[in-house]
């Protein structure tokens, strides 16, 4: 759904959510997966600074779209406290091998440990 939203421009989340094939999430999933993509654009400066200082030697914008948006999220998830930081990062990296290039899941590892050894979290 991020993906989506940072390719069409950015529009409303909630017209990105409608345009997803209805076979590949269920309402309830649906629905989840909009709160946490609303939540993730409402932070986006704050999500793309950390990253950007994160990323050794990597300008955010040469970081590819789904990497980018998988690091976004993952971050997000990092600054809840109710959320295990390996959880966050597990989750992350299995984003990144099911749907990013091959040596996407061990740069978006890397990049993560480090946000979260910045925010007490590892």
């Amino acid at each position: 759904m991020l993906y989506a939203w940072e390719l069409k421009g950015r529009p409303a989340m909630g017209a990105v959510a409608r345009e997803l094939p209805p076979d590949r999430l269920r309402e309830r999933q649906r629905a989840r997966a909009e709160r946490l993509a609303v939540a993730v654009a409402e932070q986006i400066e704050g999500l793309d600074r950390d990253i950007a200082d994160a990323a050794a030697n990597w300008r955010l914008e040469r970081i590819g779209a789904v990497e980018r948006n998988i690091l976004r999220l993952g971050l997000h998830e990092l600054r809840n406290p109710d959320l295990p930081a390996p959880v966050a990062i597990d989750e992350a990296v299995k984003l990144a091998h099911w749907f990013a290039g091959p040596r996407a899941p061990a740069f978006v590892n890397g990049v993560l440990d480090g946000l979260a050894r910045r925010l007490g979290r590892l």
